[in-house]
């Protein structure tokens, strides 16, 4: 067992010669190890971000176009028909990016958008019959003041996929929800359906006109 006296004839602790450069050293200052330098994860530096900080891009497949269009405030926008696993999406897109709004175009730009994705060929042939059935050749005499739908359910609610008249000969393409304590919703957001349904709805706003 060590003695507490050094040679010196004091205690080790208050010796300043044999406690140097030992535990008992009351002038060595700690040593700290470097704090090692992780990587952060994905997922904390998008903390550290914020959500809006890095959006990326909506994804931007082959198209066919409508517009542009002008709104009210001064800007401008397009509706693209995308085809999607499962179907279309109808999209409004300003800036290069797509909206968080249920799109609206012309009635008359109808039937170019259809024969635009026939030429590029974004979707099946009989998808493409189908929409093209459902439209009058002829489309603004056709024109009806009440809207066309496509019922549906999303789970356990119904939904509907509506054709709108809006003013200025223009179409709004929209889902709507039924809710069991609020009624019928609008969903301001791009519809993602198969073609069938939008053929539907087409051919549901289309028949409302009334015999000349």
């Amino acid at each position: 067992m060590s003695s507490l006296f050094c040679r010196h004839n004091r205690f080790t602790a208050d010796c300043p010669i044999c406690s140097k450069g030992t535990v008992l050293d009351s002038t060595r200052e700690a040593e700290r190890r470097p704090r090692s330098k992780r990587a952060a994860s994905p997922g904390a530096q998008r903390r550290r971000r914020g959500p809006n900080d890095a959006r990326s891009p909506a994804f931007a497949g082959p198209y066919a176009a409508a517009g542009p269009y002008e709104r009210g405030d001064g800007s401008s926008y397009e509706v693209r028909l995308e085809r999607v696993p499962g179907g279309i999406r109808l999209a409004s897109w300003a800036a290069g990016r797509m909206e968080r709004r249920a799109p609206e175009l012309r009635a008359s730009d109808l039937v170019g958008l259809v024969a635009t994705a026939r030429e590029r060929e974004l979707l099946p042939d009989r998808d493409l019959s189908a929409l093209a059935r459902a439209m009058p050749e002829a489309i603004e005499p056709a024109l009806s003041a009440e809207p066309g739908a496509s019922p549906g359910r999303a789970g356990d609610m119904r939904e509907e996929l509506r054709v709108e008249p809006r003013d200025h000969g223009m179409l709004r393409i929209a889902r709507w929800l039924l809710f069991p304590s609020r009624g019928w919703e609008l969903q301001d957001a791009a519809p993602m359906l198969p073609a069938s349904r939008y053929a539907e709805a087409l051919g549901a706003f289309f028949s409302r006109t009334p015999a000349a």
